[in-house]
């Protein structure tokens, strides 16, 4: 089941509920979320905080979260913003993507900023339902992303909604391990 934008979607167990975030307002709870989710130190959680904030004044940029039905409490969560190539993250790919023929796909894309679940949730399709329902609302017809470039679990899902590899190996600044940059045509695939 997809829900039409702003609608919010249960998932088979009637626990977690994905819908709209007021991210700004929640950004300390999404940010532990990634923490815990994929090791950040409390340093790095400070400097993504402030990255988060700035990338949520961005036109277009949008969040979903997936909370336990029992509390509110927040599980997981993805925001994304429509691609702008002046953006830090578009200046480090762009000569990657260029490297493989691929930078046209910096225009016209809606770009998943983060993506996160809590350890305890994942392989529940929650992350599946967050990107989803989020790409669903984009208006441009494909999405891109980065991804540790590893045969991850998380590598494994955006394959099979469609993202194939545009860039492997990008060094982002002060990141200890390489990235590979992901493309989708919209909508992403389904199961």
């Amino acid at each position: 089941m997809t829900p039409s934008p702003g609608e919010a979607a249960v998932d088979a167990s009637d626990e977690i509920t994905v819908g709209p975030l007021d991210l700004a307002s929640r950004v300390d709870e999404a940010l532990a979320v990634q923490a815990e989710a994929f090791g950040l130190s409390r340093e790095e959680v400070e400097v993504r905080r402030h990255i988060v904030l700035r990338h949520l004044a961005t036109p277009g940029s949008r969040s979903l979260g997936a909370t336990l039905r029992a509390d509110g409490r927040l599980v997981g969560f993805v925001y994304g913003m429509p691609n702008d190539r002046v953006q830090w993250w578009s200046t480090v790919v762009e000569p990657y993507l260029r490297r493989e023929g691929n930078e046209d796909w910096l225009e016209g894309s809606f770009t998943i900023t983060e993506l996160h679940v809590l350890p305890a949730y994942q392989h529940r399709g929650i992350g599946r339902r967050l990107i989803t329902t989020l790409t669903d609302q984009a208006t441009e017809p494909r999405s891109i992303l980065s991804a540790i470039d590893t045969e991850s679990p998380a590598r494994a899902l955006y394959r099979k909604l469609g993202y194939r590899d545009l860039a492997r190996r990008v060094l982002f600044p002060a990141a200890p391990s390489p990235y590979a940059v992901m493309g989708a045509p919209l909508p992403l695939l389904r199961p």
